[in-house]
């Protein structure tokens, strides 16, 4: 591209750019081939999810995967739409207050001077490092001791500790809002809150939509909350329905056509979250030094 005198991002096409598209749409079909398959294992009858050998594009699409699905969930005492409920519940809650505490702790640590903030920065990049089942038990035992055993808020509580969250914040507070306009605010009169709320929140706003984004992920998937903190049946949510479903059968089999489809529900909501919020998450990309 340099050679040529032709940007990376240039207004117009020139025909130097045909081997780079070329380049990026195979790298975009070998991508997308998982979502695309997902998509068409979900409609398959029963005749072809076990063709030998296998294909990869539906011929007969039928929704029997799904009817045999929801007549599962009509046949045991809790109807679907329960789990879905206690899902979307617990995920609205998750992502609203993630936003809320990452850009408050990522204000704090980025804009304001008090004892312990070096700190407090490299406890949380160190807590990158841990991996959730290393740290499985001490959040039962925290979940016991509060008192929040078998409720809402033991699908909430564990996934607000978001260091990754944090830290993609910080380092965008950090290069994208001006401490000479905070400066500036405080004495036009400002208090700390304000300026968090009418100047750092609107600044930051790619960074945070990229944490809605993570949070949204983690709470629509998490099925820990259900196998490890709840015991009563109508506080489980989705996933853990999802994944019940298929070894209540017991037959793998016969199981097949009813986890694709599954496996498809659980899926859209995150492409289609991703696919509202993308540009924003590219412009926290680029800017926060996160690679």
């Amino acid at each position: 591209m340099a050679r040529s005198g032709i940007t990376f991002n240039p207004d117009r096409y020139n025909k130097d750019q045909n081997g780079f598209h070329a380049f990026l749409i195979i790298l975009s079909i070998f991508m997308g081939s998982p979502i695309v398959f997902l998509f068409n294992h979900a409609f398959k009858p029963f005749s072809e999810l076990f063709m030998y050998p296998p294909r990869f594009f539906v011929r007969n699409p039928t929704l029997e995967n799904f009817t045999r699905l929801i007549a599962f969930s009509q046949e045991s005492g809790i109807p679907i739409s329960r789990y879905i409920f206690n899902s979307v519940y617990t995920t609205i809650a998750v992502v609203v207050l993630s936003i809320m505490l990452s850009s408050l702790a990522a204000f704090a640590l980025s804009k304001l001077e008090f004892k312990g903030k070096y700190v407090l920065n490299k406890i949380n990049q160190y807590s990158l490092m841990f991996v959730p089942i290393a740290v499985a038990i001490p959040r039962f035992l925290i979940l016991i001791n509060i008192g929040i055993y078998n409720t809402y808020w033991a699908h909430i509580l564990p996934l607000l500790a978001m260091p990754v969250g944090l830290f993609l914040v910080k380092q965008f507070m950090d290069t994208n809002v001006p401490q000479e306009l905070l400066e500036a605010a405080k004495i036009d009169g400002a208090g700390n809150w304000r300026i968090w709320w009418n100047i750092a929140i609107p600044l930051v706003s790619p960074a945070l939509v990229t944490v809605a984004i993570l949070a949204f992920q983690m709470s629509w998937a998490f099925q820990d909350g259900s196998n490890l903190y709840i015991d009563q049946e109508a506080l489980r949510n989705l996933p853990f329905y999802m994944s019940t479903v298929i070894s209540q059968q017991g037959n793998i089999v016969v199981t097949a056509g009813i986890g694709a489809a599954a496996n498809l529900i659980m899926f859209i909501p995150n492409l289609l979250i991703f696919i509202i919020m993308q540009n924003k998450v590219m412009a926290s990309m680029a800017t926060s030094g996160i690679k």
